[in-house]
């Protein structure tokens, strides 16, 4: 019984060794890179598992590589990997630009990769260009007229340009600018309707793929709507605001005149009390001149017609002018 369980325990630790062994020691990867002609030695393996470096993103692709006869070793693979970059997508876009034989060396392809940038995309677009379509872009002519265009470009990497030149949203922004710029130039909206490539042609010789990670190959234009008058609703809103500004001159002035009308009546209203309070002072004038002797009694006698003869004239005044009677009728 106790020979029986040393013996389970011998086993156990044999296979236990073995697999620890089989992990630091890629045995079927080694022999995989032999049987491809790829010299990499056994050390060279356990030392990728010892700087956590899984081996098979290591051989793999240097055995694609081999196979496609670039000269890349594992030391550059292997420290492509620690930079954080992505060792097998670099070796597939060596091959498809040694295959299209677009100049592109390992370090470049390296360098691009750690940029952010899709070096694989990039060499397929050098080899196949791509389409961007811009999306509506308003632009405004002299006479007022809205066009919104929407354009296609045909772009193709450029493989120098690809670490440090400006991506697809710059091309988009310069085109757009473009597209603002000459229809905004033309005199009449009918002239772009009519020759839609005079745009293309007019923003293909701005040089816009300048500074860019891109060759701009052509500019087409897709679609071009009539949009809105602006002109129009710019002349009918200066002049909503020319009759608000009149409207409120004229509300100011009529705000005035009305306080200058109260002010008058309230002036009247005073002098009328002043002539009234003086007229009220009249008949005790006229007794003190009566007693004091230098007023007669016919002097107020006198006065008194005067002022009845002036009151029948206003009466007669206000009345108008007398209709004739009728006349008398004919003798038969």
């Amino acid at each position: 019984m106790i020979a029986l369980i040393g013996s389970v325990f011998i086993l156990l630790v044999f296979i236990v060794g073995i697999s620890i062994f089989l992990h630091f020691v890629p045995l079927a990867l080694w022999i995989s890179a032999l049987a491809a002609g790829v010299n990499v030695g056994i050390i060279t393996l356990i030392g990728m598992r010892l700087r956590r470096v899984p081996p098979s993103q290591i051989v793999m692709p240097l055995i694609k590589a081999n196979k496609a006869g670039l000269d890349v070793n594992v030391n550059q693979l292997e420290a492509h990997y620690l930079a954080g970059g992505n060792v097998d997508r670099v070796i597939d876009a060596l091959i498809a630009a040694h295959r299209a034989q677009i100049p592109l060396p390992f370090e470049r392809s390296a360098a691009i990769d750690l940029a952010g940038r899709n070096v694989l995309e990039a060499v397929q677009m050098s080899v196949n260009p791509k389409v961007i379509e811009t999306p509506f872009v308003s632009a405004v002519a002299k006479n007022g007229i809205e066009l919104k265009v929407k354009a296609r470009v045909t772009v193709r990497a450029n493989i120098d340009r690809l670490v440090g030149g400006a991506g697809e949203a710059t091309i988009l922004a310069r085109v757009g600018e473009g597209v603002v710029t000459t229809v905004g130039s033309t005199d009449d909206h009918k002239e772009v309707l009519a020759n839609p490539d005079h745009i293309s042609r007019t923003v293909l010789t701005k040089g816009l793929d300048s500074g860019t990670a891109f060759e701009i190959l052509s500019i087409d234009i897709a679609d071009v709507d009539v949009g809105r008058n602006i002109g129009a609703e710019l002349m009918t809103d200066q002049a909503e605001a020319e009759k608000r500004i009149a409207q409120a001159k004229a509300e100011e002035r009529r705000a005035m005149a009305v306080a200058r009308e109260q002010e008058m009546r309230a002036y009247t209203q005073e002098m009328q009390a002043k002539v009234v309070e003086a007229q009220a002072d009249v008949p005790h004038a006229l007794a003190a001149a009566l007693r004091e002797g230098r007023m007669g009694v016919m002097d107020y006698y006198n006065m008194n017609n005067v002022l009845a003869d002036t009151q029948m004239r206003e009466t007669i005044a206000k009345a108008g002018p007398m209709e004739p009677g009728p006349k008398s009728d004919e003798k038969k």
